[in-house]
Protein backbone atom coordinates (compact mmCIF):
# COMPACT_ATOMS: atom_id res chain seq x y z
CA UNK A 1 0.00 0.00 0.00
CA UNK A 2 2.56 2.48 1.16
CA UNK A 3 4.63 1.60 -2.76
CA UNK A 4 1.06 2.49 -4.24
CA UNK A 5 0.82 5.45 -2.76
CA UNK A 6 4.73 6.72 -3.23
CA UNK A 7 3.95 5.89 -6.49
CA UNK A 8 1.24 8.49 -6.77
CA UNK A 9 3.08 10.99 -4.96
CA UNK A 10 5.75 10.51 -7.81
CA UNK A 11 3.33 10.77 -10.12
CA UNK A 12 1.81 13.73 -9.20
CA UNK A 13 5.12 15.73 -8.54
CA UNK A 14 5.96 14.82 -12.14
CA UNK A 15 2.97 15.90 -14.00
CA UNK A 16 2.50 19.03 -11.54
CA UNK A 17 6.37 19.71 -12.41
CA UNK A 18 5.46 19.66 -16.55
CA UNK A 19 2.16 21.68 -16.38
CA UNK A 20 4.26 24.46 -14.79
CA UNK A 21 6.73 25.20 -17.65
CA UNK A 22 8.31 28.37 -18.59
CA UNK A 23 6.97 28.65 -21.96
CA UNK A 24 9.47 31.69 -22.72
CA UNK A 25 12.25 29.97 -21.65
CA UNK A 26 11.48 26.36 -23.46
CA UNK A 27 10.90 28.69 -26.76
CA UNK A 28 13.84 30.19 -26.34
CA UNK A 29 15.18 26.40 -25.81
CA UNK A 30 14.16 25.55 -28.95
CA UNK A 31 15.33 28.11 -31.32
CA UNK A 32 18.96 27.65 -29.54
CA UNK A 33 18.15 24.39 -30.63
CA UNK A 34 17.62 24.61 -34.36
CA UNK A 35 19.84 27.46 -34.42
CA UNK A 36 22.75 24.98 -33.38
CA UNK A 37 21.49 22.34 -36.08
CA UNK A 38 21.56 25.13 -38.34
CA UNK A 39 25.04 25.86 -37.99
CA UNK A 40 26.58 21.91 -37.87
CA UNK A 41 25.38 21.98 -41.11
CA UNK A 42 27.60 24.90 -42.60
CA UNK A 43 30.67 22.69 -41.09
CA UNK A 44 29.25 19.82 -42.74
CA UNK A 45 28.78 22.03 -46.37
CA UNK A 46 32.27 23.25 -46.06
CA UNK A 47 33.69 19.64 -45.78
CA UNK A 48 31.95 18.45 -48.76
CA UNK A 49 33.02 21.27 -50.84
CA UNK A 50 36.30 20.66 -50.17
CA UNK A 51 35.96 16.98 -51.07
CA UNK A 52 34.52 18.17 -54.19
CA UNK A 53 36.01 21.87 -55.06
CA UNK A 54 34.28 22.35 -58.72
CA UNK A 55 30.99 21.12 -57.18
CA UNK A 56 28.27 23.36 -56.34
CA UNK A 57 27.22 22.16 -52.91
CA UNK A 58 24.35 24.41 -51.95
CA UNK A 59 23.38 24.81 -48.31
CA UNK A 60 19.51 24.12 -48.55
CA UNK A 61 20.51 20.67 -50.05
CA UNK A 62 22.71 19.68 -47.57
CA UNK A 63 20.42 21.76 -44.69
CA UNK A 64 17.62 19.17 -45.98
CA UNK A 65 20.04 15.83 -46.28
CA UNK A 66 21.15 16.54 -42.40
CA UNK A 67 18.05 17.39 -41.27
CA UNK A 68 16.24 14.41 -42.89
CA UNK A 69 18.68 12.40 -40.87
CA UNK A 70 18.38 14.19 -37.34
CA UNK A 71 14.43 13.45 -37.89
CA UNK A 72 14.64 9.65 -38.63
CA UNK A 73 17.77 9.36 -36.04
CA UNK A 74 14.72 10.62 -33.26
CA UNK A 75 12.88 7.87 -33.90
CA UNK A 76 14.79 5.27 -35.18
CA UNK A 77 17.50 3.29 -33.21
CA UNK A 78 20.76 2.51 -34.21
CA UNK A 79 21.68 6.29 -35.96
CA UNK A 80 19.59 4.97 -39.17
CA UNK A 81 18.93 8.49 -40.10
CA UNK A 82 22.17 8.78 -41.16
CA UNK A 83 21.76 6.68 -44.27
CA UNK A 84 19.01 8.68 -44.84
CA UNK A 85 21.24 11.51 -44.59
CA UNK A 86 23.41 10.03 -46.76
CA UNK A 87 21.68 8.81 -49.43
CA UNK A 88 19.83 12.57 -49.94
CA UNK A 89 23.31 13.91 -49.54
CA UNK A 90 24.31 11.80 -52.28
CA UNK A 91 21.40 12.66 -54.65
CA UNK A 92 22.09 16.02 -54.46
CA UNK A 93 25.47 16.86 -54.71
CA UNK A 94 26.45 16.12 -58.46
CA UNK A 95 29.12 13.58 -58.45
CA UNK A 96 29.64 12.71 -55.00
CA UNK A 97 29.61 9.10 -53.41
CA UNK A 98 28.73 6.91 -50.04
CA UNK A 99 32.40 6.58 -49.07
CA UNK A 100 33.31 10.25 -49.27
CA UNK A 101 30.36 11.61 -47.93
CA UNK A 102 30.51 8.42 -44.96
CA UNK A 103 34.05 9.89 -44.49
CA UNK A 104 33.04 13.82 -44.50
CA UNK A 105 30.42 12.85 -41.34
CA UNK A 106 33.68 11.19 -39.33
CA UNK A 107 35.84 14.91 -39.82
CA UNK A 108 32.65 16.40 -38.78
CA UNK A 109 33.04 14.40 -35.69
CA UNK A 110 36.41 15.42 -34.75
CA UNK A 111 35.74 18.48 -32.76
CA UNK A 112 32.58 16.79 -31.11
CA UNK A 113 34.64 14.00 -29.97
CA UNK A 114 37.75 16.40 -28.07
CA UNK A 115 34.90 18.37 -26.89
CA UNK A 116 32.85 15.73 -25.55
CA UNK A 117 35.99 14.18 -24.20
CA UNK A 118 36.61 17.21 -22.42
CA UNK A 119 33.49 17.91 -20.64
CA UNK A 120 33.32 14.18 -19.74
CA UNK A 121 36.52 14.34 -17.93
CA UNK A 122 35.18 17.57 -16.39
CA UNK A 123 32.00 15.85 -15.14
CA UNK A 124 34.13 12.67 -13.87
CA UNK A 125 36.50 14.75 -12.07
CA UNK A 126 33.58 17.09 -10.43
CA UNK A 127 31.80 13.54 -9.39
CA UNK A 128 28.63 14.48 -11.76
CA UNK A 129 28.21 10.78 -12.97
CA UNK A 130 27.93 7.92 -11.29
CA UNK A 131 30.95 5.34 -10.76
CA UNK A 132 30.97 1.75 -12.24
CA UNK A 133 29.45 -0.18 -8.98
CA UNK A 134 26.49 2.21 -9.21
CA UNK A 135 26.03 1.99 -12.95
CA UNK A 136 24.04 -1.93 -12.93
CA UNK A 137 21.56 -0.41 -10.17
CA UNK A 138 20.69 2.67 -12.25
CA UNK A 139 17.05 1.90 -13.85
CA UNK A 140 16.76 1.31 -17.65
CA UNK A 141 20.73 1.49 -17.96
CA UNK A 142 21.46 -0.12 -21.36
CA UNK A 143 25.52 -0.97 -20.64
CA UNK A 144 24.37 -3.43 -17.70
CA UNK A 145 25.81 -6.31 -19.98
CA UNK A 146 28.91 -4.82 -20.28
CA UNK A 147 29.41 -3.94 -16.46
CA UNK A 148 28.24 -7.04 -15.42
CA UNK A 149 30.15 -8.98 -17.89
CA UNK A 150 33.22 -7.09 -18.57
CA UNK A 151 35.41 -10.12 -19.68
CA UNK A 152 32.93 -11.20 -22.53
CA UNK A 153 32.04 -7.68 -23.55
CA UNK A 154 35.76 -6.69 -24.11
CA UNK A 155 36.03 -10.21 -26.09
CA UNK A 156 33.15 -9.11 -28.10
CA UNK A 157 34.42 -6.01 -28.56
CA UNK A 158 37.63 -7.29 -29.14
CA UNK A 159 36.08 -9.57 -32.00
CA UNK A 160 34.60 -6.26 -33.33
CA UNK A 161 37.78 -4.53 -33.35
CA UNK A 162 39.35 -6.87 -35.83
CA UNK A 163 37.09 -7.64 -37.93
CA UNK A 164 36.89 -3.92 -38.69
CA UNK A 165 40.72 -3.94 -39.15
CA UNK A 166 40.58 -6.63 -41.39
CA UNK A 167 37.75 -5.06 -43.13
CA UNK A 168 39.74 -1.88 -43.78
CA UNK A 169 42.78 -3.95 -44.72
CA UNK A 170 41.13 -6.24 -47.28
CA UNK A 171 39.49 -2.52 -48.62
CA UNK A 172 42.83 -1.03 -48.36
CA UNK A 173 44.34 -3.79 -50.57
CA UNK A 174 41.93 -4.41 -52.83
CA UNK A 175 39.77 -1.48 -53.41
CA UNK A 176 42.23 1.34 -54.28
CA UNK A 177 39.31 3.78 -56.34
CA UNK A 178 37.21 3.09 -52.47
CA UNK A 179 40.27 4.05 -50.38
CA UNK A 180 41.00 7.01 -53.12
CA UNK A 181 37.23 7.92 -52.17
CA UNK A 182 36.99 7.27 -48.69
CA UNK A 183 40.51 9.91 -48.48
CA UNK A 184 38.34 12.22 -50.58
CA UNK A 185 36.27 12.69 -47.25
CA UNK A 186 39.34 14.19 -45.55
CA UNK A 187 40.54 16.53 -48.04
CA UNK A 188 39.40 19.53 -45.75
CA UNK A 189 42.13 18.88 -43.10
CA UNK A 190 45.32 19.23 -45.45
CA UNK A 191 45.36 22.69 -44.62
CA UNK A 192 44.58 23.43 -40.55
CA UNK A 193 43.52 26.85 -41.10
CA UNK A 194 40.57 26.22 -43.86
CA UNK A 195 39.63 23.81 -41.07
CA UNK A 196 39.91 25.83 -38.18
CA UNK A 197 38.02 28.70 -40.15
CA UNK A 198 35.15 27.02 -42.18
CA UNK A 199 34.61 23.77 -39.72
CA UNK A 200 35.75 24.26 -36.20
CA UNK A 201 34.24 27.72 -35.83
CA UNK A 202 30.86 27.01 -37.12
CA UNK A 203 31.00 24.17 -34.86
CA UNK A 204 31.96 26.09 -32.04
CA UNK A 205 29.23 28.56 -32.28
CA UNK A 206 26.93 25.08 -32.74
CA UNK A 207 28.22 23.88 -29.27
CA UNK A 208 27.36 27.48 -28.01
CA UNK A 209 23.81 27.43 -29.17
CA UNK A 210 23.63 23.93 -27.71
CA UNK A 211 24.79 24.80 -24.39
CA UNK A 212 21.92 27.69 -24.07
CA UNK A 213 19.75 25.55 -25.66
CA UNK A 214 19.95 23.11 -22.82
CA UNK A 215 20.50 26.60 -19.87
CA UNK A 216 16.90 27.45 -21.38
CA UNK A 217 15.98 23.97 -21.31
CA UNK A 218 16.83 23.38 -17.46
CA UNK A 219 15.30 26.95 -16.99
CA UNK A 220 11.93 25.86 -18.71
CA UNK A 221 11.64 23.05 -15.86
CA UNK A 222 12.63 24.89 -13.01
CA UNK A 223 15.78 22.92 -11.93
CA UNK A 224 18.73 24.85 -10.76
CA UNK A 225 20.21 26.06 -14.26
CA UNK A 226 24.19 26.50 -13.24
CA UNK A 227 27.41 25.70 -15.05
CA UNK A 228 27.45 22.45 -13.38
CA UNK A 229 24.17 20.99 -14.37
CA UNK A 230 24.31 22.28 -17.49
CA UNK A 231 27.66 20.02 -18.28
CA UNK A 232 26.01 17.53 -16.28
CA UNK A 233 23.17 17.41 -18.92
CA UNK A 234 25.75 17.66 -21.87
CA UNK A 235 27.58 14.56 -21.02
CA UNK A 236 24.90 12.46 -19.93
CA UNK A 237 23.23 13.00 -23.11
CA UNK A 238 26.30 11.55 -25.14
CA UNK A 239 27.04 9.07 -23.00
CA UNK A 240 23.13 7.65 -23.31
CA UNK A 241 23.72 8.00 -27.10
CA UNK A 242 27.10 6.73 -27.66
CA UNK A 243 25.48 2.96 -27.80
CA UNK A 244 21.99 3.98 -29.35
CA UNK A 245 19.93 1.04 -28.40
CA UNK A 246 16.98 3.04 -28.11
CA UNK A 247 16.19 6.47 -30.22
CA UNK A 248 17.76 9.39 -28.39
CA UNK A 249 19.22 7.12 -25.46
CA UNK A 250 15.83 7.56 -23.77
CA UNK A 251 15.22 5.78 -20.51
CA UNK A 252 19.24 5.19 -19.88
CA UNK A 253 19.21 9.26 -20.30
CA UNK A 254 16.57 9.79 -17.32
CA UNK A 255 18.01 6.96 -15.57
CA UNK A 256 21.87 8.73 -14.87
CA UNK A 257 20.38 12.32 -14.86
CA UNK A 258 18.38 11.59 -11.71
CA UNK A 259 22.28 10.77 -10.65
CA UNK A 260 24.06 13.74 -11.96
CA UNK A 261 21.56 16.34 -10.70
CA UNK A 262 20.52 15.00 -7.53
CA UNK A 263 20.84 17.84 -5.18
CA UNK A 264 19.93 20.46 -8.15
CA UNK A 265 15.55 19.52 -7.89
CA UNK A 266 13.64 16.83 -6.66
CA UNK A 267 13.50 13.60 -8.73
CA UNK A 268 10.05 14.13 -10.02
CA UNK A 269 11.68 17.70 -11.19
CA UNK A 270 14.44 16.44 -13.06
CA UNK A 271 12.73 13.19 -14.44
CA UNK A 272 9.85 16.09 -15.59
CA UNK A 273 13.05 18.09 -17.44
CA UNK A 274 14.65 15.34 -19.17
CA UNK A 275 11.63 13.65 -20.67
CA UNK A 276 10.25 16.76 -21.24
CA UNK A 277 13.04 17.95 -22.77
CA UNK A 278 13.63 15.31 -24.67
CA UNK A 279 9.80 15.00 -26.26
CA UNK A 280 10.50 18.52 -27.20
CA UNK A 281 13.14 17.88 -29.34
CA UNK A 282 12.33 14.91 -30.36
CA UNK A 283 9.25 16.39 -31.90
CA UNK A 284 11.19 19.79 -33.04
CA UNK A 285 13.69 16.98 -34.88
CA UNK A 286 10.88 14.77 -36.23
CA UNK A 287 8.75 17.94 -38.19
CA UNK A 288 11.96 19.54 -39.18
CA UNK A 289 13.55 15.83 -40.59
CA UNK A 290 10.00 14.49 -42.29
CA UNK A 291 9.40 18.34 -43.93
CA UNK A 292 12.76 17.87 -45.32
CA UNK A 293 11.89 14.33 -46.56
CA UNK A 294 8.94 15.50 -47.81
CA UNK A 295 10.15 18.36 -49.61
CA UNK A 296 13.32 16.57 -51.09
CA UNK A 297 11.81 12.87 -51.75
CA UNK A 298 8.26 13.65 -52.67
CA UNK A 299 6.93 11.23 -50.03
CA UNK A 300 7.72 10.04 -46.77
CA UNK A 301 7.69 6.81 -47.39
CA UNK A 302 11.96 7.06 -46.81
CA UNK A 303 12.54 3.20 -46.02
CA UNK A 304 11.99 2.84 -49.85
CA UNK A 305 14.47 4.86 -50.68
CA UNK A 306 17.16 4.00 -47.83
CA UNK A 307 16.27 0.56 -49.15
CA UNK A 308 17.52 1.58 -52.45
CA UNK A 309 20.94 3.12 -51.16
CA UNK A 310 21.64 0.25 -49.57
CA UNK A 311 21.58 -1.30 -53.21
CA UNK A 312 23.79 1.09 -54.62
CA UNK A 313 26.22 0.41 -51.51
CA UNK A 314 26.39 -2.85 -52.42
CA UNK A 315 26.65 -2.37 -55.61
CA UNK A 316 23.42 -4.09 -57.14
CA UNK A 317 22.33 -0.49 -58.73
CA UNK A 318 24.68 1.49 -60.41
CA UNK A 319 25.65 4.08 -58.26
CA UNK A 320 25.60 6.95 -61.30
CA UNK A 321 22.04 6.00 -61.65
CA UNK A 322 18.70 7.81 -59.90
CA UNK A 323 16.62 5.59 -57.23
CA UNK A 324 13.88 3.98 -59.21
CA UNK A 325 10.08 4.96 -59.02
CA UNK A 326 8.39 8.26 -59.16
CA UNK A 327 10.03 10.56 -56.59
CA UNK A 328 13.13 12.30 -58.06
CA UNK A 329 15.72 13.68 -55.28
CA UNK A 330 17.36 15.57 -57.91
CA UNK A 331 18.02 18.98 -57.19
CA UNK A 332 15.32 21.55 -58.84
Amino acid sequence: MDDVRGFLDASEAFFRAVAAVAWGALALAILLHVLRLALRVRGWQNIIRAAYPGTTVRYRSVFGAYMAGVGVNAIVPARGGDVVKLYLARHRVEGSTYPTLTSSLLVETLFDFVVATALFLWAVQAGLLPGVPDLPRLPAFDWRFVVEHPRAAAFLGSVLLGGVILLVAWATRHVTAFKEKVTQGFAILRDRRVYLRQVVTWQAASWAARIGSTFFFLRAFHVDATVETTIAVLVVGGLSTMLPFTPGGAGTQQAILVFALAGAASSSTILAFSFGQQLVVTIVNVALGFGAILLMLGTLRWRRHVSGAEAEIRGSQPEGEPPRGPADVRSP
